[in-house]
């Protein structure tokens, strides 16, 4: 059954711009000196628990940039399944479509990070390998009248590919993240992405290509896109992003100012203003900004910032033009990030 939001809030009666199927996980964070070795143990000095899951965390970032938006997920019936649908609402998320059930518990990421922000991950999905094509359907009215849909591989492969079909055929642009990666891909997910963005690691997984510089993404993205997809980013962590896409066959690199890790998760903000203007992306809709943000950006857990970053709501400043640079540290939860010049928020709001 469905965990409807409260029916008087505006977002559960106008239209979702952007629908993100995928995975709602409950994060259990430990923050270290360093590193466990195998079968060591050692003392940490923070523990917290967070939201986070791929889709929720690309679900979070585009309601906080001001896309009405609705997240298509199952949770389990227990204590972390009703903190996420709250977790949601709170953050003016469509919670129709967001599932419990009994039969599994909700997905957890148990994660250890150390001083140099490098991390190491255990997911159990739990129940967000229950969401299936019943709950699809349930959903495929708000899934056929989005703007943009985004879907990963945090759910089973077979409920990812039914919900790119759908949008696919409604005539809804589809980004897909192909995390965590398969060497054997079903073939389909490529010709049903207009975007496919995925890590070099993902994209030795699917290629077969060793990616360890911009050329070498470049081949890579040229496979996929020899495959199918409409236009495929290869992120590479400090180095920024190659695109390639079948109307502009030549590999393009677009580096990203250096910054020091906090988390390896999350990617700058500047990697995501060079990638708006390299494929020139209409100010007059910003719905496939907000989404292609999103896969950037959105593996950030989504308690981890806990500033709402609101440009459209706060005040008039056009957010694209804003460079207004703000230098400093300021504590953000329990981590401590470096707020570098933004192209993107603006910062009289943040």
């Amino acid at each position: 059954m469905a965990a409807s939001g409260e029916p008087g809030r505006q977002w559960q009666e106008e239209v979702a711009a952007v629908v993100v199927v995928g995975s709602c996980m409950t994060d259990l964070v430990s923050l270290t000196s360093r590193l466990p070795k195998t079968g060591e143990t050692i003392h940490g000095h923070k523990f917290f628990i967070g939201f986070g899951g791929k889709g929720a965390n690309q679900c979070v970032q585009a309601a906080r940039l001001g896309a009405k938006t609705s997240m298509v997920c199952k949770v389990g019936k227990d204590s972390f399944g009703k903190d996420y649908i709250e977790n949601l609402k709170q953050n003016d998320i469509s919670t129709e479509f967001t599932y419990q059930t009994q039969d599994a518990a909700t997905g957890t990421a148990s994660i250890i990070v150390n001083n140099e922000g490098q991390n190491i991950i255990v997911i159990v999905a739990g129940a967000n390998l229950l969401l299936n094509t019943e709950d699809l359907r349930e959903a495929a009215r708000t899934i056929s009248r989005a703007k943009v849909m985004i879907c990963q591989l945090e759910i089973t492969p077979e409920t990812s590919l039914e919900a790119l079909t759908m949008a696919h055929s409604n005539g809804v642009k589809t980004l897909f993240n192909p995390a965590p990666a398969v060497a054997d891909l079903d073939p389909r997910f490529y010709t049903l992405s207009d975007v496919f963005c995925c890590n070099e690691t993902e994209a030795e997984i699917l290629t077969g290509l060793a990616v360890g510089s911009p050329a070498d993404a470049g081949q890579a993205a040229q496979v996929l896109v020899e495959r199918g997809c409409h236009v495929v980013i290869v992120t590479l962590g400090a180095e920024g992003c190659v695109m390639l896409s079948q109307t502009e066959p030549v590999p393009k690199h677009i580096p990203t100012e250096k910054v020091k890790a906090v988390d390896t998760t999350t990617l700058s903000v500047e990697v995501i203003y060079s990638v708006y203007l390299s494929i020139n992306i209409s100010l007059s809709d910003y719905y496939i900004l907000w989404a292609l943000v999103t896969v950037l950006w959105g593996l950030w857990p989504s308690t981890w910032l806990t500033t709402q970053v609101c440009p459209w709501k706060k005040c008039s400043r056009d957010p694209i033009s804003s460079r207004q640079s703000v230098s400093g540290l300021q504590e953000h939860s329990l981590l401590i990030h470096t707020k570098k010049t933004c192209h993107l928020i603006c910062f009289d709001c943040y």
